[in-house]
């Protein structure tokens, strides 16, 4: 937590946030000219953040976008925010990104555990519903097969279709929402895990794409929550409490 408070006690770096939180995906171009700075000191601040984990990059072609990554300030937040504050605003750490016609999210994390326990963990239902707000996923896990999300099988909240697996590192599949109108009505996006060792941890990289610019929030402010109680649970074995990570517990 030590470099995240670091990275955040700056307000250059706290401003270079913020343009990013109002527009997703910058170039390095892009957030030069938003600061009063040389470009080798936006470089400078652009490298702290990333290693606090609150910037995350990503190439598109010959360019280098800049993402926000507002996990670990829900880590902070479920650590100790959310104890002591019941109802929360579940849509603390949303943001919204406009990248040409489409939409893209990029969260990464760092989780002590190995690529097997944290595949398991993001394919076993009855796992997943200990983060996943309460809610798991069916599937074979074949390429070409259905993907369902829900409570106990029965409450259908989402489906889709697995485009790419390759255990334990990559897992690709499209999501259509489906516990409302108003989300099932955004049509279906394309989630992305990407899992890399990194010595006694895994990094874990995901990406939720191909969502219309101006999609409706619900579809991807969910997921600080989701990556900070999966890593709260292989680490800990602990769950988090808070009504939003139990909304569909009793369904």
């Amino acid at each position: 937590m030590d470099i995240v408070f670091k990275a955040l006690a700056d307000p250059t770096r706290r401003a270079l946030l913020d343009a990013l939180y109002r527009q997703d995906g910058q170039t390095l171009g892009m957030l030069e000219e938003r600061c009063d700075m040389t470009r080798f000191g936006v470089m400078k601040h652009l490298k702290l953040l990333e290693g606090a984990g609150l910037v995350v990059t990503k190439r598109q072609g010959r360019e280098k976008l800049h993402f926000l990554n507002p996990v670990p300030i829900r880590l902070v937040h479920d650590r100790w925010v959310s104890k002591y504050s019941e109802p929360w605003v579940a849509g603390l750490s949303e943001i919204k990104v406009r990248l040409e016609k489409q939409m893209e999210k990029v969260y990464e994390i760092y989780i002590r555990t190995t690529p097997e326990r944290l595949w398991e963990a993001i394919t076993d239902p009855d796992i997943r519903k200990k983060y996943n707000f309460g809610a798991g996923v069916y599937s074979d896990w074949i390429v070409g097969s259905s993907y369902q999300m829900g409570a106990d099988g029965q409450h259908l909240l989402g489906e889709g279709e697995i485009l790419e697996i390759d255990p334990p590192r990559k897992l690709v599949h499209t999501m259509t929402a489906l516990w409302g109108d108003d989300v099932k009505a955004e049509g279906a996006s394309r989630v992305t895990w990407e899992i890399t060792q990194v010595e006694d941890s895994c990094s874990l990289r995901v990406t939720h794409d191909q969502l219309r610019d101006g999609a409706n929030d619900q579809l991807f402010g969910g997921w600080p929550m989701i990556l900070s109680g999966l890593k709260t649970w292989l680490e800990t074995g602990e769950l988090l409490t808070t009504p939003g990570s139990l909304m569909y517990v009793n369904h």
